[in-house]
């Protein structure tokens, strides 16, 4: 096939539009700047907290909506071992959303603080807060991957352009419109990125549909025709690996630093409730495109296409169905309309991993650790250096494996097993402390590992209940291990973190022992309630004194108007008595 020309230019066109975006949004977070009392690091990552409502909703939306989610979901709707049963994405995001708006958002806004890991430096210190922004950090290298993954694949079979190329190119507009203006550039492009999606996906879908390649999609949710019912099955075997990956999915993403990105920047705890609500109905009807070309192409005679025998999924290629289908079943220019919408949810999703890990980098470890006094100046450069790096990063694991769904399962796997438990802690839970901390870690980290991943060839040393081959001969936990492993970690954290409490509380331990001076701040802590109950006694006595007050004061001016009205009433009889007396 000869490199696609036409479609080169409109792809040209889409990137030259997002970086001018880009470009303006920068100008406009400049203008910001020197109306904002923040220091320029906030306008920087968190667009001096004083997003727009709309805008907040669209780059919610977008960060959740990218490659890895367009194509995932078409993927696993295709492939004939799974379905659209295990095409969950949109469906557990609408949890996360709601989790995250009703208990996550209000503590972390209350606190002011600027990451996720705020809270984590604030009460274990920074040694161990460095330890734990680790994954946070792998997760988001592998977030860019995964996004990168998506495009490249599209791009090499849609326009023949080179995998390398493809991924080179998107990277670089992606991590220079992310350098000029900080969340606000990236922001205002997921807006227009987003409006693209929506737009490009809903003109492909009814073009699919009505391909003469394929059969009615209602004929083959159920029934064997070329392959599997695309609808898929949840085996009663298989259930508790089903409610595995939907609970990775929806409390994974309750563990990312660009969820709270989002919320932090609103202006208001309630402005932060509504852009979680409405993004996840906007998830909803983004993820119904992908099920319907997944459908589609599921219901494909694929011998009958230019594409031939054997089917993609016999060809290894089921990570790459979405742009198959729209290079074989619609017209060339409905197809570059396609890729258009890949490539908007890619940059949508791309730029936000990438601040996402340069706020964690540049405030929590730069800032917090390496360089207190480092100056705004200093700061704004530290945060360009640190999103090329995560870029380049994410950009060379791309060539490691062409799945979007390996980079997606093991990205949100250890947010959601090591990082989840701890936030949960952190924000809920007073009791925990570092050495809880550091064994929940531990013991999330070490079971994971021991656990095995069928995705990435890594064999089980735990095989759980229920541990058995699955229908591609892989070694596969079927039961909710990852849960399970969360919840351990979770246990773990709260019972250490008690039993250490007690331990240096009761003088079991000499406190010099204490490394992460329980005892300490526990005191601290103490003062602290005492100085907060001192003060609203005092208040409420003031209060109360007040309210006497005014009371007394009620009661003589009470006093004041009965006098007058007594006064009155005597001047009235007297008048009276006068009248009478001249009458007579």
């Amino acid at each position: 096939m000869a490199l696609n020309i036409p479609g080169l230019v409109v792809m040209a066109l889409f990137y030259l539009l997002i970086l001018g975006t880009g470009i303006w949004a920068s100008l406009r977070s400049k203008k910001e700047e020197k109306k904002c009392t923040g220091d320029g690091m906030e306008i920087t990552l968190l667009a001096g907290r004083n997003i727009n409502l709309l805008v907040g909703i669209f780059t919610l939306t977008a960060t959740w909506v990218g490659g890895g989610f367009i194509l995932g979901i078409a993927e696993a709707t295709y492939n004939p071992t799974l379905g659209a049963v295990w095409a969950l994405m949109p469906v557990p995001y609408v949890l996360t959303f709601f989790l995250g708006g009703f208990f996550f958002a209000k503590p972390m806004r209350e606190n002011k603080y600027v990451t996720m890991m705020d809270p984590f430096q604030k009460k274990y210190g920074n040694v161990l807060a460095s330890a734990l922004i680790f994954p946070a950090l792998v997760a988001d290298v592998l977030w860019v991957a995964r996004t990168l993954v998506s495009l490249g694949g599209t791009m090499s079979v849609i326009l023949d352009l080179p995998y390398v190329y493809s991924i080179i190119i998107s990277s670089v507009v992606a991590i220079v419109y992310t350098l000029l203006g900080g969340l606000y550039s990236v922001a205002y492009t997921d807006v227009i990125q987003l409006i693209l999606i929506f737009i490009s996906l809903w003109v492909c879908v009814p073009f699919m549909m009505t391909n003469p390649h394929s059969v009615d999609i209602s004929l083959t949710a159920y029934n064997t025709t070329f392959q599997a019912p695309w609808v898929g099955t949840v085996e009663l075997d298989e259930a508790g690996k089903w409610f595995d990956d939907f609970m990775l999915l929806a409390l994974g993403g309750l563990a990312y630093q660009a969820f709270y990105q989002r919320i932090l920047s609103s202006s208001s705890y309630t402005q932060a409730q509504v852009t979680c609500f409405a993004s996840s109905a906007c998830c909803l009807v983004l993820g119904i495109p992908s099920v319907l070309i997944g459908a589609v192409a599921a219901s494909t005679d694929w011998n009958s296409t230019s594409y031939g025998l054997p089917t993609p999924y016999e060809r290894d290629q089921a990570g790459s169905i979405l742009p198959i289908a729209l290079q074989y079943l619609t017209p060339p220019y409905i197809s570059v309309i396609g890729i258009g919408a890949v490539a908007a949810a890619v940059m949508s999703s791309m730029d936000s991993a990438l601040l996402s890990s340069a706020s964690l980098f540049s405030s929590n470890i730069y800032k917090n650790i390496i360089r207190k006094q480092a100056s705004d100046c200093e700061m704004q450069w530290v945060i360009r250096i640190s999103v090329v790096v995560v870029g380049l990063a994410g950009t060379g694991l791309t060539f490691l494996d062409s799945s979007v769904l390996v980079f997606w399962l093991v990205g949100v796997d250890m947010s959601y097993t090591i990082m989840f438990p701890q936030l949960v802690c952190i924000l809920f839970f007073k009791v925990s402390n570092g050495y809880g901390a550091i064994v929940g870690y531990i013991m999330g980290l070490v079971m994971r590992v021991l656990s095995g991943e069928p995705l990435i060839g890594l064999p089980p040393a735990i095989q759980f209940p229920g541990c058995r081959l699955d229908k591609e001969g892989k070694l596969t936990q079927y039961f909710p291990f990852r849960t399970a492993i969360m919840l351990i970690s979770l246990m773990s954290i709260l019972l250490v973190s008690l039993l250490a409490s007690i331990i240096f509380n009761k003088g079991l331990l000499p406190e010099k022992w204490d490394v992460f001076n329980v005892k300490r701040r526990q005191r601290a802590a103490a003062k602290v309630a005492d100085v907060k109950r001192t003060n609203s006694g005092k208040e409420e006595a003031a209060v109360a004194k007040q309210l006497l007050d005014t009371t007394n004061s009620a009661q003589k001016e009470q006093s004041v108007l009965q006098n007058v009205e007594n006064y009155n009433n005597t001047q009235i009889v007297c008048c009276h008595l006068l009248t009478f007396h001249i009458i007579i």
